[in-house]
């Protein structure tokens, strides 16, 4: 929050690339890197910088990592990489040679991570999805975008200091298994933190920590806030003076975001004098819809919340529009 306000595909590759065997099961999901995505040089970036990170804390023992998912994938290295940051003693063989030895010591090892990490179920990432019959079974199978998340779980925990590059995104493919054959579904997500949403909460939190432990500031801020939309659409012959309720129909939300904006919505797209809940939802979703396409809202609005005078989200809103148009001239 600024301080001088008070103290916001490509598309899917051929199947042989899918990572799901014949024999899984119905419903089971599995989400891997888009082939397209592993020329990303950010994400080159980020994986030469895990590999170093291993090599340089693993070298007294004389272990080279060359490929993140080729040598992590039975258990060794990570077995040694948790010993020498977090001094764990796990009760595993050192070197496991057969494919079910290794599988048991990845789950072990899996396990004491997450426990080390304090994480539950829902938050291994390395899992893929819940519908995985193993959580090491991702691992194992070398897939690169879980050995990537188990790896920036386990750096930021011990060794929070490492570099680690922040809104690296890749294309991902999402398949699963149906009665009719594999249904496919592409999507963008993002392996590191993405700032821009780091930034937005931020926002969020400092409206949390305004109406917890500043309630007596409220008023103050609703002033500025009124003062520049009032200061905007005076010239359409309106006024508001209840940041409470007149927001909560959408309209004036639109009418300022065309004025801010620079342009006039047309009628026929929203109801100038909306008469029932769902007219004034249909505006506000309008509105919340062309916040988030001009990259002002940096964080998720519920439109319901604003039609129901919810004051909290309705000045984070406004505090968008103020935040991007604040020395526009009328």
């Amino acid at each position: 929050m600024e301080p001088d306000f008070f103290t916001a595909f490509a598309q899917p590759s051929a199947l042989h690339h899918s990572p799901l065997k014949n024999d899984a099961i119905q419903g089971e999901k599995r989400k891997f890197i888009n082939p397209t995505s592993c020329n990303n040089p950010k994400l080159e970036e980020l994986q030469m910088l895990l590999i170093d990170w291993i090599n340089t804390t693993l070298k007294q023992e004389h272990i080279v990592v060359k490929s993140l998912e080729e040598d992590l994938f039975d258990g060794l290295i990570l077995h040694h990489l948790l010993e020498k940051l977090g001094s764990l003693r796990l009760e595993v063989e050192k070197i496991a040679l057969t494919e079910k030895k290794q599988k048991h010591k990845l789950a072990v090892i899996l396990e004491a991570v997450a426990q080390s990490l304090q994480l539950e179920e829902s938050q291994l990432k390395w899992s893929v999805d819940c519908m995985c019959r193993s959580k090491m079974q991702a691992i194992f199978q070398k897939d690169l975008l879980s050995t990537l998340y188990l790896l920036i779980a386990i750096a930021k925990h011990f060794q929070p200091d490492l570099p680690i590059p922040s809104n690296i995104s890749v294309e991902v493919i999402i398949i699963e298994r149906t009665l009719t054959g594999l249904r496919t579904e592409n999507a963008v997500e993002y392996i590191t933190e993405n700032r821009e949403n780091l930034e937005g909460q931020a926002k969020a939190d400092a409206f949390d920590e305004l109406f917890t432990h500043a309630p007596d500031k409220l008023d103050a801020v609703k002033k500025v806030l009124l003062q520049f939309v009032n200061k905007h659409v005076g010239k359409l012959g309106l006024n508001v003076t209840d940041a409470d309720s007149q927001f909560a129909d959408g309209v004036i939300l639109l009418l300022l975001i065309g004025q801010l904006g620079g342009y006039f919505l047309n009628l026929r797209e929203f109801f100038l004098t909306p008469n029932c809940a769902t007219e004034m939802l249909h505006n506000v979703n309008l509105a919340v819809a062309l916040l988030t396409d001009g990259g002002l809202l940096d964080f998720p609005v519920n439109a319901e919340d604003i039609v129901n005078r919810d004051m909290k989200t309705t000045l984070q809103v406004l505090y968008c529009l103020y935040s991007k148009y604040k020395t526009k001239e009328t």
